[in-house]
């Protein structure tokens, strides 16, 4: 999993997206968010899911492993199942694993990844609270977008990952995801800040930390999205 990164750095992304001006949300407007289809946890299925659900992960995760469904695997180092907590109440998605991904055999842990991590902590979460996976599980070639029958050969390892889990949110990260997710083609400018659903589980739609990297002027916006998931996630907490 990515370390934590230094204090300067997550000061600089704080910074950079105007943590200082917009960091809580008055009250009144997290009183309109709309409520999730889905229910909130008992403190017994809380307490008592990780070790199960770790354990169906795990067994997915070696079925993934073995997976020769499609092109991808004949060029993988790796297969890039997913990492984070197996019963965490927020499913980061993105597009597919890059070359350290690919790498590593982990989810986000090049550029991208150390910055999905400040993200994480702006919302005043860990990385290891959240749970991380892809639309593919191997390394598209130069990163390109994943075919549809790679999307399709890969889809029920996603599925049955999101239904193991039982997350309270999904946030789909980049325009890959959100189209696979939502089966449409409509661009991701249209599609993100507002909330979607997934099989019954409310899905916020943001940029990919990628997409930040090549273009700072989406830091703000994607700070906004990110401000929704966590007024949400608080909203059902209290």
């Amino acid at each position: 999993m990515t370390p934590n990164p230094p204090l300067a750095d997550l000061l600089d992304y704080l910074s950079d997206i105007g943590y200082g001006d917009a960091y809580l949300r008055p009250r009144a407007a997290a009183s309109k968010v709309v409520e999730p289809a889905t229910e909130p946890r008992s403190a017994a299925e809380a307490g008592a899911a990780p070790g199960a659900r770790a354990a169906v992960l795990a067994t997915i995760g070696e079925e993934a492993s073995r997976c020769t469904a499609c092109k991808l695997a004949a060029g993988r180092h790796s297969v890039v199942f997913g990492s984070g907590n197996p019963a965490a109440d927020l499913i980061f998605i993105g597009e597919g694993p890059g070359a350290e991904e690919d790498r590593q055999g982990l989810p986000f842990v090049g550029r991208a990844g150390e910055l999905l991590t400040r993200m994480i902590q702006a919302m005043e979460m860990r990385r290891d609270e959240v749970y991380i996976a892809n639309i593919v599980k191997c390394r598209p070639p130069g990163n390109r977008d994943p075919e549809p029958d790679e999307v399709a050969a890969c889809r029920s390892f996603l599925e049955r990952q999101i239904q193991t889990i039982q997350p309270r949110v999904l946030c789909a990260l980049g325009r890959v995801a959100a189209q696979t997710l939502l089966g449409v083609d409509t661009p991701i400018g249209r599609l993100r800040g507002q909330w979607h659903e997934k099989n019954g589980i409310p899905m916020m739609v943001t940029y990919h930390p990628a997409a930040l990297l090549r273009n700072p002027a989406f830091k703000r916006p994607t700070w906004d999205d990110l401000q929704q998931v966590r007024d949400r996630l608080r909203t059902r907490a209290e």
